[in-house]
Formats: C-alpha cells, structure tokens, sequence
C-alpha cells in the first residue's frame, strides 16, 4: 500500500512570535518497493520530512496514510507501535549502545515487540545480521568494530522486525566514499527484496543508487524523477 502523503506542512515555532514553515504543501506518493533518494541542502526540509514519515515528528496540516494507516490523530503508542513493527530508521551517527555485542544490539527493538521467547529472537537476530553480511561478528562489541560496519549493525537492527518501509537519513555521511558505496549496495540488495527504502542524503553518488529522486528546496518538492 506504501506512503502517501498530501499538502503536509510543518511549522517550528520560536518564542512563540517566530516561525518557520520548514515543509510546504509537500505531496508525493511512494508505492511498495520503491528505492528513493530525498535530496537537498542542508536545512532544505528532508530530515523533517523523514522524521514524519518515521512517526516520530507531528506536522500542522495534511494527510499522512502508511499502509492504509491515517497517522495524524493516533496516540503515541499506536504510533510507537508503528515504529516497532511497519518502519525501519537508519542514522548517520549509528545510534549503537557502545558496551553491548553485535547480536545484543540487533536485538533491542525485539524486546519492545510482542514476541516472548529468548531463541526466536536470536534467530531473528542472527538471520539480520546474514542479510547484511556479518553474522561472524555476532558476538563482537560494537566499539571493537569498523565504521561500515557498524552501519551494517545499525541496519540489521533496523530491519529485524521484517518493516515493510526503511527509512535512512545521511546513513553514509560518516563513511569514506567506497565504504559508503558498499552501504548502498546493501540498501539495494534489501530493496530487491521487497523492502520499501527511502534514503535523505544532500550526496548526489549516494542519490544515485536510488531509481528515484526526490529533490527538496527550502521545504518544497521541486523535482521527482524515476530512471527509465
């Protein structure tokens, strides 16, 4: 059913007098099995843009429907719930609990989710980590480990409760250009798998993986292209 979104505007207000309008009467439609890149400067709107579309930012006005979901009204634990089990998030900065393994790490938004026994989520855990390519790493702490691959462990993380939609917001800007490249071919890999990627980066290499582009300027959408 994928992410359809319609007149979204988003406002941050300073002092109460000040405002500014970061989103502005963004429309756009991302069926299931899309691979896109959000792109723009920064202070464009595309974080914003994908902190909503991750249920973790409010918006004024518009319409938000996720896999036939009206999101705006929801509480924050249906919305929570959303989070844990239809969208995955990658970050730039990782966002791993330093003293915990590999698999420990992969393993948090288990424990949030309904499932109660202890193998089903290893198993769950580990068949992550296979996705992206170190399960031999398992058993590692994440602070004895390489930048890709900690990115690696952030996205096995983020893909362990099967989310048919994963969200990445600069997921390569703490990487060097070919480590960043490889982190693309396994958006790729998952998106051929059937999982909805959306990818904001201000980098057009990165942006170029992607078959679309979604191009923000000052909070509007100014250019949407699909390759051919």
């Amino acid at each position: 059913m994928g992410i359809y979104l319609e007149n979204i505007n988003k406002y941050y207000y300073y002092k109460k007098t000040n405002q500014n309008h970061a989103l502005k009467d963004i429309s756009l439609k991302i069926d299931d099995g899309e691979f896109v890149a959000v792109v723009g400067k920064s202070g464009a709107g595309k974080s914003t843009l994908l902190h909503i579309l991750a249920c973790i930012d409010s918006y004024e006005s518009g319409t938000y429907i996720l896999n036939g979901t009206k999101i705006k009204g929801l509480s924050d634990r249906k919305k929570s719930r959303i989070r844990n089990s239809e969208i995955g998030i990658v970050l730039q900065s990782f966002g791993l609990i330093e003293g915990y393994t590999v698999l420990e790490n992969v393993m948090t938004p288990l424990h949030f989710s309904s499932i109660r026994s202890k193998e089903k989520k290893l198993s769950m855990a580990r068949e992550a980590l296979r996705r992206v390519d170190i399960l031999e790493l398992a058993e590692c702490k994440v602070n004895k480990i390489s930048g890709g691959q900690r990115q690696r462990v952030a996205i096995a993380r983020a893909i362990v409760n099967s989310p048919s939609v994963l969200l990445a917001d600069e997921p390569t800007g703490a990487l060097d250009s070919d480590t960043a490249n490889e982190i693309m071919q396994v958006f790729g890999e998952l998106n051929s798998s059937g999982i909805t990627v959306v990818v904001v980066t201000h980098d057009a290499d990165v942006a170029e993986h992607c078959r679309r582009q979604i191009t923000i300027s000052d909070g509007r959408i100014i250019s949407d292209i699909t390759k051919p």
